[in-house]
């Protein structure tokens, strides 16, 4: 499993490797009984603590997108498709929430919210 996380990301590095690993499951890159590697074996591949990336596994299968289980190890849950989809709304959901939030703090307005997400959804380069 290809992870990469940076010390230098403000971002805390279990989260980034939660991040990763849930883009990995919902894009179906990472399919359901897959094996992910323990979290011994993650930590030195990141060059981590173990702790972090305990943390990590534990906040993935909190969400249910890993099972553990004993003696055998962590492998990718079972997630039918209506599963899939509403989860990725849900990350979607989660990233414009903290967009619309930004702008409020700085006290745009609704119609230029509404022009930011157009550029942004249109890959427009022109700003406002």
């Amino acid at each position: 499993m290809d992870v990469t996380v940076s010390p230098n990301n403000p971002v805390p590095l279990y989260e980034q490797i939660v991040e990763q690993v849930r883009a990995k499951i919902l894009t179906g890159e990472l399919k359901a009984g897959d094996p992910l590697p323990s979290i011994r074996q993650l930590a030195g591949q990141l060059l981590a603590s173990v702790i972090t990336t305990k943390r990590a596994y534990s906040e993935l299968e909190a969400e249910g997108l890993i099972i553990t289980r004993t003696g055998l190890g962590t492998f990718v849950a079972d997630l039918g498709p209506e599963t899939i989809i509403k989860l990725k709304k849900e990350v979607v959901m989660e990233h414009l929430e903290e967009g619309v939030r930004v702008a409020r703090q700085l006290e745009l307005a609704n119609e230029e919210i509404n022009c930011l997400f157009r550029q942004a959804l249109d890959g427009s380069d022109e700003r406002v």
